[in-house]
């Protein structure tokens, strides 16, 4: 090595020990990489807040949550739920109403404003009266049965007299599986049973094919003690049975004839009277023909007079 070398060599370690410590790498700033990474975990923190808040306002079970393709985020359709619970939910079901009689044959046998519901509620009335008297002497007691085994044929008012005064309602059933069953006609006063009548259709062996109610003359007719000073106007009803082969059956009363209602068996005509009368009501039956082939006029067991 030249003597030159060598003083360059020495002048370059000199030149080096000088700066050893202004030649130096920067420190590494440890300061500034913590808070960065601080204010990084601060950022994961709200941005997966708020992803469990979008999660909480979905219904439940309803989303998903799924890396696509280009790294984004999707959340599956879900059917919407109601806040509400569905009508079918929360709906009582319907009380099965009581059971009751059946209706008549046409709205017609109601009369004088008395619906079917109030002559239905008279049945159950009358039922009961009758069970007042279930423990009396042998012979008064007899067993009626439900109301729903019998059918209204009519309902009407009653008027008062000497011997039952104040005005009331009438209701008459018949067994509507047994039409040559049970019969009751029961009068209703001040809102309770004052009276009941227990009968059956009057058939018997070469009975006529017409036949009007043995004990039917409480509809038509008032007190004996009255006779020929009734109230008037005067609302009446006549009742009987009737064989198949009659179609029609017709009522005159106090000079007024009206048609009948056949009702299972049962024949049923009303009016009202605005006259005083002696005769009782003339009753006729006619064939599918129109034949007249009963006049209660030439039947020798019909009172055709008043008592």
């Amino acid at each position: 090595m030249s003597e030159e070398q060598r003083d360059f060599e020495e002048r370059v370690r000199e030149l080096l020990a000088e700066d050893a410590y202004t030649i130096r790498p920067s420190t590494v700033p440890y300061p500034e990489i913590r808070r960065r990474g601080a204010v990084e975990r601060r950022r994961r923190v709200v941005a997966a807040g708020a992803v469990l808040v979008t999660l909480a306002a979905l219904p439940v079970g309803a989303y998903a949550v799924s890396g696509g393709g280009s790294g984004g985020s999707s959340v599956a359709d879900a059917p919407s739920v109601s806040a509400t619970p569905s009508a079918s939910a929360t709906r009582s079901p319907k009380p099965t109403p009581p059971a009751g009689p059946a209706r008549p044959a046409t709205d017609g046998q109601l009369l004088d404003g008395i619906t079917f519901e109030r002559a239905a509620e008279a049945v159950d009335q009358c039922l009961a009266y009758n069970a007042q008297f279930t423990h009396g002497p042998e012979g008064m007691d007899q067993d009626l049965g439900p109301a729903d085994s019998y059918r209204i044929i009519l309902a009407m008012k009653s008027t008062g007299d000497s011997n039952a005064p104040g005005d009331g309602m009438f209701v008459v059933a018949v067994k509507k599986d047994d039409p040559a069953g049970i019969r009751m006609i029961c009068n209703i006063r001040d809102g309770e049973a004052q009276g009941l009548n227990i009968g059956g259709a009057d058939t018997y062996p070469g009975a006529p094919p017409v036949l009007a109610d043995l004990n039917g003359g409480k509809l038509y007719q008032q007190s004996v003690l009255d006779r020929g000073n009734w109230k008037l106007p005067f609302r009446w009803g006549v009742i009987g049975t009737f064989k198949p082969s009659i179609a029609k059956v017709t009522v005159e009363y106090g000079g007024v004839t009206s048609q009948a209602v056949l009702d299972h068996g049962w024949f049923v005509a009303s009016g009202v009277l605005e006259r005083q009368v002696i005769m009782a009501p003339r009753i006729r039956g006619y064939d599918a023909g129109g034949e007249l082939v009963y006049d209660s006029d030439e039947d020798s067991s019909y009172q055709q007079t008043l008592p």
